[in-house]
Order: C-alpha cells, then structure tokens, then sequence
C-alpha cells in the first residue's frame, strides 16, 4: 500500500513538472499570459508530492517491506534501523529518488520566496528547473523505478552493503546531494536570465544564497567522505583521485569560481558572462558526476549504486540539459556584456585571476577522469593517479593560494600593489621562514610548498580585520576571512600528512611491543565479539605517546553475514599534533597478527579546515541573507509611505 502511494506521487510529481514547463513557456510567449499565475503553486506542490514518495521509500526501507523489490536487494531485518533509514538512499533508485526529492522541494521554495527578480525572469526560471526534473523523473519512472514489487515475497533481503553500514551514509550522500541541486537551481537561474535576457545585480543577487548554500553543502560533503572513506577502508588515506572523488570535487571547484563571480556581479555588475557560463559549468559537472558514478563506466573504490544498462539514459540527459544550455548560450551571449571595467590591479583582478586558476585545475581533474575512458574505448587500460593529479593541479592552485593572500587587501575598480608593500614583504618574508622549516624537516617539493603557503595564508587571512572594529565586521567579512582560514588549516594538514607520515606493517604476538612514531604499541588481546549482523576479532592495544599515559585502541576484523563480506574497523587516537591509526590483519601461520600502523602527523587539520570553509560559507550566507532582508523590508516601507500619500 505505501510503495503505491509513493509511486502514485511519483507520477503526479512528474505530471506536475509537464504542467510546469508547459505553463511558464506558454506564460513567456504572451499566449498563455494567464497560466503564469499557476507556475509558483505547482512548483510548491510538485516538491511536496516528492518528498511524500521519498518518504515512503523510507518507510518501506524501516519496515523492511520485501514485496519491494529495492528493499528486498538492499535491506535485512536483521539490520539496525539507521541504516535501514539511511539505506533507503544506498543504491541506484533510492539515491536517484532522493536526488529528485530535494530538487522539487528547492524549487517549490524558490517559488515561495523569490520576489527579487522580474516575473518574466522567475517563470523562465522555473521553467528551466522542471525541464531538468522533467528528465530525473524520466529516469526514475521508466528505467529506475524505486518501488518495482516482487512476486513471490523472498523470506529475507540481501542486506546492504557492509562498507555502507556507517552513520556516514546518513550524513554524507545527503549533503552533497543538497549541493548538488543547489547548482541545478543556479543552473535554472542563469538559463531563466539568458531567456529574458535579464543579466545583472539582481540576478546574481538571486542566485548567490543557492549557490553560496550549494558550496556549503558541497564543502561538508566532501569533508565528511573524506573522513568517512579514510577510516572505514582501512588504508590509511584521506584522498586518492578516485573517479566518485573527482566526481564531487568537479562541481565544488565550479562551484567556488561561480560563488566568487556572483558575488562581484552583485556587488559592482561585472562579470556578467563569466556569471552565467560558470553556472552552466558548474551544474554540467554534476551531470558528469552522476553519470560517472552511476554508468559504471568507471571502476571505484566506492562506486556502490552503479548500473551499467541505464548509463546511456543519465548521458542522453547530461546531453540534452547542457546541449540546450549552452546552444542558448550561444545564442544569447552578444547580449551579455561584461558589464562595469576593472584594472588588472584590482579586487575583481585577483577574483578573474583565481576563477581562471579553479577552471584550469577543474579542467586537469576532468580530463584526468575522463583519460582511462577513452583509452580503454582504444582498447589500452590506463591508470590515471596522484602521479598526474598532485604536479598537474599544483600548477594552478600553487599561484591561486599566493594571489588569495593577497586579493582581498586590494580595492575594488583600481589599486596598486605598491600601496601594499610592507603587507608583501611581510607575507613574503612568511613564505621563505615556512621554506626554511619544510626543508629542514626534510619536506618534498609539494608539501614544502603547501607548508610554506599555509603559513603565509594563516596570516593572510586575517588581514582584512586590520584596522576595524571587530564590532562592526559585517558577516560576510567575517564568512571570507574564516573560509580563507580554513583553507590554510586544511593545507596545512595535507602537507603534513603527506611529508611527515609514518607507515608500519608489523606481525606481532600477544605481549608484543613495537614503536611507530613517536608511539609505543603493546598487543594486549585478540578476543571474539559480536553485532547485530556481524561477527568479529577485536584486537586490544595500548599506545603510550613518548612514555605517557597508555591508551586502548580496538581495531576490528568484521565478518558481515547479511551479505557475506569481510571488512577491517580502524581505530584512531587523536592528538593536537596527529593521529595515530590502526588496522587489524590476519593472522598468520606462526601464531603472530599482522598489524598496519601509521603517525599520520597533523591530519585531522585537514577535516578541521574543511569545517572552518564551510563555516565561513555559513557566516556569509547569514549576512547575505539579513542584508537582502533589510532590503526588502527597507523597500516595502518605502511602497508603503508613498501609498498613504498618494503617490
């Protein structure tokens, strides 16, 4: 009965977003002038009879329905609820669902709330938003259907896949799927822009808070698979060019480029194209993303929800919604001028400059991605990985991180960089006392520079609060210099991790000691345990960090039985200055347990800095958003007045 009325609303959905897209084309020719006032309202409905069937979805997944046929493959009775909840987005359909679910409710708020722009411009707007869902409803009711039902009932499902069960499957899919379709809003707004030909501050006024909530979104995502990927593989790393990774850093780095345009077109009406075309990008590279993942075209390490028979679905898709876009770009782009002009030497300068710097290194991660595709279409496997992606992309983000330092002291229109002499000689003088203490440490290249440059970036970051009242820093100021900061911390991190890591694979029997690091390890026991669909073997060490106090760590050897699958539970302990990570092995034929062991020096900098990023993108978010607020009230007094005066 539930699994009905899901796919009913479904239906509906999708009927409704036809009515929509018919609706605001027809309302935009001036034929149908009259069906423009029903645009706003289906759209609210149409996000409502979505995150109806999602939720049905859900419940069918918590009460383990197996009449449906998704459950039946991807759930167990015997799983616990969270995963039973969270599970309900851990495959092909349910992902799809989801992902469709928070674009009807994005744009149904859209319609609520958006007031700014020109109806013309809203209609064409929402418009384009149902001709994107249109094509994710298509897929989702005719090659993807989430509710499919099973006759005979099996007597128990297959259980979702053992490296899923993670209270990150609750947090992270979710969170890069919100970004995700933020950009498929800015997506709708620049096409709705193009459209009525309505290119200028208020636009980007519009758009800003989407893509500035897509970019934080897309920034907590991303820090948290890292983190959930780094502890639950078991090998010890936090980022390895996977295809899935590349596939959720693509749109964040469009993403960051579009943010940075947006708001100087708000701000001092430049960078009218720059706008719009990065808001095509950056939603094309969700497109390449989801197409990607889900094609099984390419082989990761945490692709779980491919589906080889309906990637040529998701490419005709990616196809026609960026075909028509840029073809209206094409079309439309003599009429967008590039609005007010800049020095070289100027705030907008370095904004132009670094947008420049993230599209060239989106371009390194997109043909980096793309390459083994093609070469094994010509019959030749190719690997393509840090090798080619940490030299390639540090060409570009090495000269962006010096001019971030620098742009956000600079004026807007005109500036000289004499004005700022003692500030580069200060920052200059960091850069070359990190040099000195990445070398003497006995850094490589790479980290030395990302050493160096973190420190400059420290300092940096902070200086646009040189000379103010703390006060009465406005929160957007606040959100740059947080988010500049973060970026640092997180530099930091990396570089560290990558010169300074130690690394031991140990066979040791019980009693045993052995040092890593700066850490002694003292195997104490290898007992059985038990969990809700699991068995496994819990090894008991103590760590004591240059003879202090002894810690227990506990890594664990799962064997899941609902599916069959072994996997390895890390155990961390954290310190200020790094973390010490274990895995348990196998035991081998003499009795001893294999052990992999490393100091992984300053790493969870890494993740606090990803944090403090999406942070700064939270403070200026707040700060747009009361500023617009205190405009709009300001406005509608002033309506008001003029009214009760007869004016």
């Amino acid at each position: 009965m539930i699994a009905n009325f899901g796919l009913a609303a479904l239906w509906l959905a999708a009927a409704l977003a036809a009515l929509q897209l018919v609706a605001g084309a027809l309302a935009l020719t001036g034929r149908g002038h009259e069906l423009g006032g029903i645009v706003r309202p289906v759209a609210v409905v149409q996000g409502v009879l979505c995150a109806l069937a999602m939720a049905a979805l859900i419940w069918v997944f918590c009460q383990t329905d197996l009449s449906v046929k998704l459950v039946a493959e991807n759930s167990h009775s015997a799983k616990p609820l969270l995963y039973k909840f969270a599970g309900a987005w851990g495959n092909h359909e349910g992902s799809m669902l989801l992902w469709v679910t928070i674009m009807g409710l994005a744009g149904g708020f859209v319609a609520l709330v958006e007031r700014r722009l020109p109806e013309a411009t809203m209609l064409a707007t929402l418009a384009g938003q149902a001709f994107v869902s249109l094509g994710f409803y298509a897929f989702l009711l005719l090659a993807s259907n989430p509710f499919e039902r099973l006759d005979p009932v099996p007597v128990e499902g297959m259980g979702l896949n053992p490296l899923l069960q993670d209270p990150g499957l609750a947090f992270h899919p979710p969170t890069l799927y919100v970004g995700y379709v933020g950009l498929s809003i800015a997506f709708s707004f620049a096409i709705g822009a193009l459209i009525t030909r309505e290119v200028g501050p208020a636009f980007a006024r519009a758009m800003r808070p989407w893509v500035l909530g897509a970019w934080i979104f897309l920034t907590l995502g991303i820090t948290a698979g890292s983190y959930w990927a780094y502890y639950e593989l078991g090998w010890g790393g936090w980022w390895f060019w996977d295809p899935v990774e590349n596939a959720s850093l693509m749109p964040w780095l469009a993403a960051t480029a579009l943010l940075h345009s947006s708001s100087v077109l708000a701000a001092r009406n430049a960078l009218r194209a720059w706008t719009v075309m990065l808001g095509v990008v950056a939603f094309s590279m969700s497109m390449v993303g989801t197409f990607l993942v889900r094609s099984g075209i390419l082989t990761s390490v945490h692709a779980f929800a491919v589906d080889p028979t309906r990637g040529s679905f998701i490419l005709a898709l990616l196809a026609i919604n960026i075909g028509a876009a840029l073809t209206l770009f094409g079309l439309r782009a003599g009429s967008v001028t590039e609005g007010e002009q800049f020095a070289v030497t100027s705030r907008e300068g370095a904004l132009v400059f670094n947008n420049v710097m993230l599209t060239g290194a989106l371009g390194i991660v997109l043909v980096g991605t793309l390459y083994p595709l093609v070469a094994e279409s010509m019959g030749q496997k190719v690997s393509v990985g840090p090798p080619y992606f940490n030299p390639a992309t540090a060409m570009f983000v090495v000269p962006m991180l010096a001019v971030l330092a620098v742009g956000p002291l600079l004026r807007w229109r005109r500036d000289a960089l004499a004005r700022l002499r003692p500030e580069l000689l200060a920052l200059g003088a960091l850069v070359l006392a990190g040099l000195g203490v990445a070398v003497w440490l006995g850094a490589g290249v790479l980290p030395l520079l990302g050493i160096a440059l973190s420190i400059m970036l420290v300092v940096a970051s902070v200086l646009p609060l040189r000379g103010r009242k703390l006060r009465t820093v406005r929160l957007p100021l606040w959100g740059m210099v947080t988010a500049h900061l973060g970026v640092a911390v997180a530099l930091f991190g990396m570089a560290c991790d990558s010169a300074f890591t130690v690394e031991r694979l140990v066979a040791m029997r019980l009693g045993e000691q052995v040092a890593v690091g700066p850490w002694q390890l003292t195997l104490k026991t290898i007992e059985p345990i038990a969990g809700p669909n699991w068995t496994a073997l819990q090894a008991s060490l103590e760590a004591s960090y240059q003879g202090g106090t002894p810690a227990l760590l506990q890594p664990e050897a799962r064997q899941f039985w609902a599916p069959f699958q072994s996997t390895n539970e890390s155990a961390l302990k954290t310190r200020w200055n790094g973390q010490l990570y274990t895995v348990l092995g196998e035991q081998a034929q003499d009795g001893r347990w294999q052990l992999r062991l490393w100091w992984k020096p300053f790493v969870p900098m890494i993740w606090y800095g990803g944090v403090l990023i999406a942070l700064g993108g939270v403070l200026a978010l707040l700060g747009r958003v009361a500023s617009d607020l205190r405009r709009i009230i300001a406005r509608d007094k002033i309506s008001y007045r003029r009214k009760r005066q007869g004016r």
